[in-house]
């Protein structure tokens, strides 16, 4: 949740290409669209934390430099997974994201539905994307 910047309208990308941290715009048609999903991912993360299932995993040493951050809303996803799952590193119970599969299935629903004939993945929408920036 963190990683989306509302007022600068960017969104940053954690260890990218070249295992660098990139920076994208943030088009103002998506805008509304996250922040209902926003709302719907604090709700679970308010209703994981009262039900002691509100840890994330955080990446690299930060769970031992900050041991109360896997619990803050900033590090939660912006799509969280709806089933909680077991942390093979950790044994904890805790909501991970949603999975590539799922949205891959969404996408081949919504193309179909769009009566798309030509091949469309998710990565086509970086193409298309960088395009229209040129």
């Amino acid at each position: 949740v963190k990683d989306l910047d509302f007022g600068r309208k960017v969104i940053t990308i954690r260890n990218a290409k070249g295992d660098k941290d990139r920076c994208v715009p943030l088009p103002q048609q998506t805008v509304s669209a996250l922040e209902e999903q926003i709302c719907k991912s604090r709700m679970y993360h308010e209703r994981d934390l009262n039900t002691g299932f509100g840890t994330v995993s955080l990446p690299y040493a930060l769970g031992r430099k900050y041991p109360n951050a896997n619990r803050e809303w900033g590090w939660k996803f912006v799509f969280p997974s709806y089933k909680l799952s077991t942390d093979p590193r950790t044994g904890r119970r805790q909501r991970h994201h949603v999975y590539e599969n799922y949205i891959q299935r969404a996408l081949k629903e919504a193309v179909r539905l769009a009566g798309i004939h030509k091949p469309v993945h998710a990565h086509t929408f970086r193409h298309w994307f960088a395009t229209h920036l040129l």
